[in-house]
């Protein structure tokens, strides 16, 4: 446009995306090539934040083991125990969990799997 051209008083805009219905909840997805901003993924802070305040609770000498911290929480201790691990991610990858900028492979239930101790592993592994 130049100084000449008079504003025109409505721009259209055209965004190509679809909408896809996954477990109940929609979800839109944008073509091939386009970025988007992740959403936070609540599940996964949440577990974070669970997995924090129970290793404060362990380190304090509130609790003498994951069995008794797990009895009082009424959880599995082998679920506590593989929650419990997130807590050794690399604080990078942590970072991105909080600010929604993980992968969108990066999911609770593949967090909790197995991982390497080593960060660089991890970030191979998990980004």
């Amino acid at each position: 446009m130049t100084r000449g051209t008079p504003i025109p008083e409505t721009v259209t805009l055209r965004v190509p995306f679809r909408v896809v219905k996954r477990g109940g909840r929609k979800e839109m997805h944008l073509p091939e090539g386009a970025t988007h901003s992740r959403r936070t993924d609540n599940t996964l802070v949440k577990a974070l934040a669970r997995a924090f305040r129970w290793k404060r609770m362990l380190e304090s000498g509130e609790f003498a083991t994951i069995a008794e911290l797990a009895e009082r929480e009424r959880i599995a201790s082998s679920y506590m125990t593989r929650v419990l691990r997130l807590t050794l991610l690399a604080p990078d990858i942590v970072e991105a969990i909080l600010d929604g900028k993980q992968g969108p492979e990066v999911t609770l239930a593949r967090a909790i799997e197995t991982f390497p101790i080593e960060w660089e592993k991890q970030r191979v592994q998990l980004c």
